[in-house]
């Protein structure tokens, strides 16, 4: 469907697209995600499928899309590329994104010249505030959210997003009373308390929703899934392995998911096989 766009797209600019069998942007598998805001960087695989070296002066130009419209937002210069024949390397970019309220699609355009396009790189951008979302889950009651989050990851972006909170480092994990607690992410398995797991039980016993974000496996752990559900007296724990919430402070897939996993240990869903 959007490739289909894109290409309806630049026929509609008076755009021509550059021939096989020369340089070429290798597509994504999925779109890179970032926040609105100044210099976001995003990566580009650049091919030439060549028996020549190719040199080009290239531009980026940035769209943003819809399922019936696009708009050009900005353009400017990028630099010069050369690749050899046969040969694939792999580029950053930095781009300037607009504000947005919510998911938005843009495209970003690499040219030469005014309408020679080497191909294109699908982008998702989301609002810098996504955990917003904490404070209507957790609901507005003073000391509802409970954080334990010795890497100071989770604990500025609440502040940004004006989400109240506890810090449970200060009044300890057994003695929240709340909704909803995060506990996590660790920098390594070093960095949890002793009797923590226990702890967490305790409170999930008393029915709080707790997200539990495991450090970073070793070379010899058991393989682990991704997450899974522990059902508790009156509540659950959702244990999550590091890398679903890797670069929080950066990444909006990984914040995605953090609000996906919170929301799973407020209402617990049955494993069931995929549709």
């Amino acid at each position: 469907m959007w490739k289909w766009l894109a290409a309806a797209v630049l026929v509609q600019m008076g755009v021509s697209v550059a021939g096989e069998g020369g340089l070429e942007v290798v597509p994504d598998r999925e779109p890179q995600a970032v926040f609105s805001g100044n210099v976001r960087k995003i990566a580009v695989v650049w091919r030439n499928s060549g028996d020549r070296p190719v040199s080009a002066e290239l531009r980026m130009r940035l769209v943003q899309t819809t399922s019936a419209t696009a708009v050009r937002v900005s353009e400017a210069p990028w630099k010069r590329l050369q690749v050899l024949p046969g040969q694939t390397i792999t580029e950053s970019a930095a781009l300037d994104f607009p504000d947005v309220k919510a998911e938005t699609r843009f495209l970003v355009r690499w040219l030469e010249g005014t309408n020679k396009v080497f191909g294109s790189t699908e982008v998702l951008v989301y609002p810098p505030d996504l955990l917003k979302e904490l404070k209507s889950m957790a609901g507005e009651e003073e000391g509802a959210l409970g954080l334990f989050d010795p890497q100071n990851q989770i604990k500025p972006l609440a502040k940004s997003a004006k989400v109240n909170f506890i810090d449970l480092e200060e009044a300890g994990v057994e003695s929240f009373r709340g909704k909803l607690a995060i506990v996590g992410p660790f920098a390594a398995k070093a960095q949890m308390r002793e009797g923590l797991a226990e702890q967490i039980q305790t409170i999930a016993r008393k029915g709080v929703a707790v997200v539990w974000v495991q450090p970073p496996p070793e070379k010899r752990d058991k393989l682990q899934p991704s997450f899974y559900t522990v059902p508790e007296n009156g509540g659950a724990v959702v244990v999550v392995q590091a890398g679903m919430v890797s670069n929080l402070p950066e990444g909006p897939q990984s914040q995605l998911n953090l609000i996906h996993f919170c929301e799973l240990a407020l209402h617990p869903e049955p494993i069931s096989l995929p549709h």
